[in-house]
């Protein structure tokens, strides 16, 4: 851009899908009426002390483990000091000086076809703030606190980050890897994942200019758009010999610019010291190693063994892998089919369409694996033709109807029996002798023309083979 270069890191939150918050046993679940998963402990009352909830340090150390970093062996929380309407202790208790998981790194893929190594350089629990609601109609704010003490994990980056596509590239990869360990939902329409992006620009060769946080970025199309709105942004700035300051801006996706919310706070604005009601963690070697022991195949190793081991293209394989659930449907269906190609198929193709016509999100897909196989047998047999195929797949998707008994009531089973082919054939040829007459002339389209009057005899049941083969011996004697 104009002879700069934009330089960026990310700090991305993600919400743990423990069953509990963090520090008390209050229900760790989205939506619910205002105020009603709370307890004196996520509501900061006098006296109530924080119990933490190991499940969040298990699921910290698989995210570390995933994105190879180093464990820390003693890890502590630390209290940060600031004031928010929705953080009623006026302080989050989070990780500064020991935090789980240090210098990391994940290889993304570039759009050159090369890849590129973004370092992670750390990552540390925290509880979450409570939510403002703005209530227009009135003007008043109110506080909703079922989101105190949900458990975070912060991936913090290094400023590796040079376009919005690398950025896209590593949130994609993230989110997956989230979602492959389980311990994540990463809706980010429910704000279970969320990304800030520190940008700054600078000429080639100069130190690091003054960066600026972006905040309120609920897309991935929001994130690049803000990216490229920001740098351009500063770049203005500075060839206007203006002078940029560090602060924080949120992102208005409507408008599609970003205004200043405040100035960028440093550590030692929010006055860290070790919190004092909860013990440092002590991890074994043994521990992380069970741990390390446990982690499922993740998003990217899936891809290439279904590339190798199963014969998919790389833009198959990249669809079933983009989300969990999908994959998780994939392998069941191929499983009990036997037929990964036609699965495979099954799923990027009709199941993604009927996904796309009625809206349904991944992590909201929930389908029979066991009747969508039935229905991939048959049709890998012979026994239904493609269209009663994907018409009995909308039934299953829209409706769950037992595919044999659709199959059997719409009369879709292929017909082989040669007697009823034989009778259908008979009957069409008495019913257009015209036709007949005009096939032995010479004219093609007759064939067709009778093809499908045979067909339509046997209710579109019969196997078009052996019907062509059989109408062609009788026309043709």
């Amino acid at each position: 851009m104009k002879g700069y270069e934009v330089v960026m890191g990310l700090e991305v939150h993600a919400e743990l899908s423990t069953k509990t918050k963090i520090f008390c046993a209050c229900a760790n679940k989205f939506g619910g009426a205002p105020n009603t998963h709370v307890c004196p402990v996520c509501t900061a009352m006098p006296g109530a002390l924080p119990v933490f909830n190991r499940r969040v340090l298990e699921y910290a150390v698989r995210l570390g483990l995933a994105l190879n970093c180093d464990i820390t062996r003693c890890s502590k929380f630390d209290r940060k000091n600031y004031f928010y309407p929705d953080l009623p202790a006026a302080y989050q208790i989070s990780q500064l000086y020991a935090p789980i998981c240090k210098n990391g790194c994940m290889e993304i893929a570039l759009e050159d076809g090369g890849t590129k190594t973004i370092g992670i350089h750390q990552i540390h629990m925290e509880a979450d703030a409570g939510k403002l609601i703005h209530d227009p109609a009135n003007e008043q704010t109110y506080v909703d606190y079922n989101r105190s003490c949900v458990p975070l994990l912060e991936i913090v980056s290094e400023p590796d980050f040079s376009s919005a596509a690398q950025v896209i590239a590593y949130l994609t990869k993230l989110r997956e890897t989230l979602l492959y360990l389980g311990i994540c939902d990463c809706k980010m329409q429910e704000g279970s994942i969320r990304a800030d992006v520190n940008l700054s620009v600078r000429r080639p060769g100069e130190a690091l200019g003054v960066r600026a946080e972006m905040k309120n970025l609920n897309s991935f199309k929001a994130i690049a758009r803000a990216i490229e709105y920001e740098a351009a942004r500063q770049i203005e700035v500075l060839e206007k010999g203006g002078t940029l300051v560090q602060e924080t801006r949120r992102w208005d996706d409507n408008k599609g610019r970003s205004y200043p919310m405040r100035s960028k706070e440093n550590a030692n604005d929010y006055r860290y010291f070790p919190e004092p009601d909860l013990l440092p963690m002590q991890i074994d070697d043994q521990w992380i190693e069970g741990i390390r022991g446990s982690l499922p195949e993740l998003a990217h190793e899936k891809r290439a063994r279904y590339i190798k081991d199963f014969g998919l293209s790389e833009f198959e394989a990249g669809i079933i892998t983009a989300h969990k659930n999908i994959s998780d449907l994939f392998e069941e269906i191929a499983r009990q089919s036997g037929q990964a190609l036609e699965s495979a198929r099954l799923v990027t193709g009709e199941i993604m369409r009927m996904m796309n016509n009625t809206g349904i999100l991944p992590e909201d897909l929930s389908l029979d694996a066991g009747k969508l196989a039935y229905l991939v047998k048959l049709v890998i047999e012979g026994k239904i033709n493609r269209n009663s195929y994907k018409d009995a797949l909308n039934a299953v998707f829209t409706r769950n109807v037992q595919p044999a008994d659709y199959v059997k009531e719409k009369g879709y089973i292929i017909v082989n029996d040669t007697n009823a082919v034989a009778q259908a054939i008979e009957a069409v040829i008495a019913e257009n002798p015209n036709a007949v007459t005009d096939y032995k002339s010479g004219i093609q389209k007759a064939f067709g023309f009778l093809m499908g009057q045979v067909m339509q005899k046997l209710k579109g049941a019969g196997n078009p083979g052996a019907v062509k083969a059989a109408l062609t011996e009788v026309l043709g004697s």
